[in-house]
């Protein structure tokens, strides 16, 4: 099924205005963005490249709320800003109807990063969160299927640490994030 989202075109919000208007999570999410920094220089030069891609467009699925928005967005936003490839964020509690396109493991996780071509047509997408990342939570999911178990929550925290852990390994978030994003874009 090919999904269009030109219905969402100019329905979001800037990455600015989505910073400026955090209610929770600003100070790290800014700390995020201030320290981003470019791993290599080839990374560096293939978003610098996109300028020329006039043929795409990103939406972002976020939340102010989510621990992952908060560490691998802001370098999101900055590998972005150096494509110059125009970008907005869809709050996901007002965008309910995308999110459902991109549940992960049945269930709503942001962010989601969807690249579609000027007409709408989705192209490629990628997240909630780097695949490294990703892995625990889904082998977590599969060992743990009953969410109302008495010890649930407790096993999730401990997940959550791993996760946390697993972001900050060799380069950082800054190096898994970019470039996961410069593989999914470079088959677009």
């Amino acid at each position: 099924m090919t999904v269009n989202l030109a219905h969402k075109f100019g329905k979001g919000i800037t990455p600015g205005q989505f910073i400026a208007g955090m209610q929770r999570n600003q100070e790290a999410f800014q700390k995020g963005y201030d320290s981003f920094a470019w791993i290599t220089a080839e990374d560096r030069q293939f978003f610098e490249g996109l300028q020329s891609r006039a043929d795409l467009r990103v939406l972002i699925l976020a939340a102010d709320w989510c621990g992952d928005v908060v560490r691998s967005v802001p370098v999101i936003f900055r590998a972005l800003e150096a494509s110059g490839l125009q970008t907005e964020v869809l709050i996901v509690e007002e965008h309910q109807d995308v999110m459902d396109h991109y549940l992960t493991m049945g269930g709503r996780a942001v962010p989601i990063v969807i690249f579609v071509n000027n007409q709408g047509v989705v192209q490629g997408h990628w997240g909630p969160r780097p695949m490294h990342v990703q892995q625990l939570m889904i082998q977590f999911k599969q060992d743990n299927p009953d969410r109302e178990a008495s010890d649930y929550e407790e096993k999730i925290s401990v997940v959550r640490k791993m996760m946390a852990e697993k972001y900050e390994e060799g380069a950082g978030v800054n190096a898994t994030v970019v470039a996961e994003l410069r593989a999914l874009i470079s088959e677009l």
